[in-house]
């Protein structure tokens, strides 16, 4: 009952957050224990040296090799645990199912726009269904930025220049803070919003019920066209560059020799610095688009490549 007036505290949220709450207690136990035996032995060396206390002050060497040894051991074991016990649920947190939602969140000083597939777009807040993974894409568009959702016991850093996915889940209804966790300036403390975990069927009417939109992958389509993208990439041109069609998810031969994935990270790069990575057989004659698209419009022209189905022979 008593969790109940704990602000942030909402208990059962999130899939791992009792993992996460024993992770936690395991840590503040054993730190205690380290910090209750050093008080300890400060206090009994106080007693035992004290003024007036006859007692040998000299300066004898006295070591065992079994006492360091033992001590050394026993601590090297116990948080060698709790980094294995960490390690296991951060592995779980971050291991990511190919069937997740996927929703963008663009951290700005200071707000948070967050945009869904089908273009809905919301400002400091977030909707998502409960009982499913969805999977966050974030990008900065100016400072280092912390994505905070105290109920699901999940912080994680938006950084410029890079994408960010992390999955997230609730399970049961409800309003959860959600704050930026890092400090971005001078409105730093009013960077707030909520994340609003809703039943499927909720979700699906909150979806239909948002200002008409096109999909994200449609306004990344438009912008392709408006920037001049189809110019050179699109089948009909003669310009030699290359084809986007089914790209996403394959390997891509560079220059150098080496290979990549073209996965998210690598569309942006090759949007933003070009020449970072050039395809093998294509000369670096694309333009930068660094400082003439923001993050939104980037993260809609990588929508955009992503729904490019592969040319049928």
């Amino acid at each position: 009952m008593w969790r109940q007036w704990i602000p942030f505290w909402h208990e059962g949220v999130s899939p791992y957050g009792g993992d996460v709450d024993l992770l936690f207690a395991g840590l503040l136990v054993a730190s205690s224990l380290v910090l209750g035996l050093l008080l300890f032995l400060i206090f009994l060396f106080c007693i035992h040296y004290r003024a007036g206390n006859d007692v040998d002050r000299e300066n004898h060497e006295a070591k065992s090799w079994r006492w360091e040894i033992g001590w050394t051991a026993a601590s090297l074991v116990a948080f060698l645990g709790l980094f294995v016990w960490g390690a296991a649920i951060f592995l779980k947190i971050y291991q990511t199912p190919g069937d997740d939602l996927s929703v963008f969140v663009v951290a700005q000083q200071w707000m948070w726009k967050v945009q869904h597939p089908g273009g809905q777009a919301e400002i400091n807040a977030l909707h998502m269904p409960i009982n499913r993974p969805v999977n966050l894409v974030m990008a900065s568009q100016d400072v280092i930025h912390s994505f905070f959702i105290p109920a699901l016991r999940l912080k994680h850093d938006v950084v410029p220049g890079r994408y960010q996915s992390i999955e997230i889940e609730a399970r049961r209804p409800g309003h959860y803070h959600l704050f930026c966790a890092e400090y971005c300036g001078t409105d730093h403390a009013r960077m707030l919003g909520e994340v609003v975990a809703m039943r499927p069927a909720d979700y699906a009417a909150w979806l239909a019920q948002q200002a008409p939109s096109s999909p994200l992958a449609r306004q990344g389509g438009a912008l392709f066209r408006q920037l001049g993208c189809s110019g050179c990439h699109e089948g009909s041109t003669s310009v030699h560059a290359p084809r986007l069609e089914g790209l996403y998810g394959k390997p891509v031969p560079l220059s150098d020799g080496s290979t990549v994935i073209a996965d998210d990270k690598y569309l942006r790069d090759s949007i933003l610095l070009p020449r970072s990575q050039i395809a093998a057989g294509y000369e670096p004659v694309m333009p930068s688009f660094e400082g003439r698209i923001d993050e939104a419009q980037l993260l809609q022209l990588v929508a955009y490549i992503k729904s490019l189905a592969p040319v049928k022979p």
